[in-house]
């Protein structure tokens, strides 16, 4: 039924227990051991692009985490318009919810699968002995059937008898000369599995906690590290080395990406800081630009050029208008013209005449 799942997992360990027998020999469990991890290793590199979209989108969700909240504050009572509202958000800033689980997911088929292939390696459901494992043929069955890490082969385990995880030539029941083997790399497992939870967790923001994200950390960070410890005992000494090796990616693969979005967040807000220092003023500048709600600055008005003619202001022809000096000037010549018209009239040009005003000034004088 999941043979598009088994067939490409066992190609992949058929192509790394064939580089790696070549330096050990196909019959030495460091050879199987080194095909396993290296399967890990290859998948995980596949999925490096999807991880590092899981780690940016899950980034842009706890940016905002705080408009998320308003929203859940806001319609508490109306379930579909806060979905609604949600769907809206996480379209505006270019968040996929499906993207941060896509690596998560894609993992379980390759664990699936492994297990399963690890133990048709010892399993024939058709009777008989058995001659060939998807990509493996008779040669390939026997070596891993032989191949054997102090003593105790890759299909054991500590318990057998779970036919969906459990294997080997050893009958179903507990073994516990497996526990020497089997103990060690389930604890390793554990502690890795914690870490690489704890990194996470570590990375969350604050603000975008809730009860449900508060709940799942604890679940993460404790409870998958005790199944592991706990229900290792079910699994193949094989598979364990598949736990460890992805753990082991996983914590390494954290460690890596987060730097690196971590320096580029770092130099996105030293240019948008630059940006801002460029664009405001100088140490000791006045600034230029008019601030919110001031009037514009009425324009100046020109000075006078020659013959005493100014432009004026506003003019959209500019043409010459006589200015206020000019005005002056005509009324000081209109003021001499009437005096001496006034003159004229009493007789002041008249030789030997003096007029009424100046006789009565003389009257008053003596």
């Amino acid at each position: 039924m999941l043979d598009f799942i088994y067939y490409p997992v066992s190609f992949i360990l058929w192509c790394w227990h064939k580089v790696f027998g070549l330096v050990f020999g196909e019959a030495n469990a460091v050879s199987w051991i080194l095909a396993i991890i290296f399967l890990t290793f290859t998948v995980r590199g596949i999925m490096f692009k999807p991880f590092v979209n899981q780690v940016r989108s899950m980034k842009k969700m706890q940016d905002f985490a705080p408009e998320m909240k308003k929203i859940q504050k806001k319609y508490a009572n109306d379930r579909q318009r806060q979905a609604m509202e949600m769907q809206k958000l996480q379209k505006e800033h270019g968040v996929n919810p499906l993207g941060s689980c896509l690596p998560m997911l894609l993992q379980i088929p390759v664990f699936i699968g492994l297990n399963h292939v690890l133990r048709m390696f010892t399993i024939n459901p058709y009777g008989g002995p058995k001659t060939e494992n998807y990509f493996f043929d008779q040669a390939g069955v026997e070596s891993y059937v032989h191949a054997k890490l102090f003593g105790v082969n890759l299909g054991d385990a500590i318990y057998t008898g779970v036919d969906m995880v459990s294997g080997g030539n050893a009958p179903a029941g507990f073994h516990w000369y497996v526990a020497p083997v089997a103990i060690p790399l389930m604890i390793v497992a554990s502690i890795a599995t914690h870490l690489t939870a704890r990194h996470s967790v570590q990375r969350q923001n604050p603000e975008s906690a809730t009860p449900q994200t508060a709940m799942m950390n604890k679940l993460t960070m404790y409870i998958f590290p005790l199944g592991v410890l706990i229900f290792g005992a079910l699994f193949p000494v094989g598979l364990l080395f598949y736990w460890l090796a992805n753990n082991g990616w996983t914590l390494m693969q954290q460690r890596l990406v987060y730097t690196r979005i971590d320096k580029e967040e770092e130099a996105r807000k030293e240019a948008e800081k630059e940006k801002r220092a460029n664009l405001g003023p100088k140490p000791g500048q006045k600034p230029t630009a008019p601030r919110p709600g001031q009037k514009p600055v009425q324009q100046k008005k020109n000075k006078p050029s020659s013959g005493g003619q100014v432009k004026k202001a506003g003019s959209p022809h500019g043409f010459a208008q006589t200015g206020s000096s000019t005005k002056k000037k005509d009324a000081n010549d209109a003021t001499a013209e009437s005096s001496t018209n006034g003159s004229k009239e009493n007789g002041a040009d008249v030789p030997g005449l003096i007029s009424d005003s100046t006789k009565k000034s003389d009257r008053k004088r003596r």
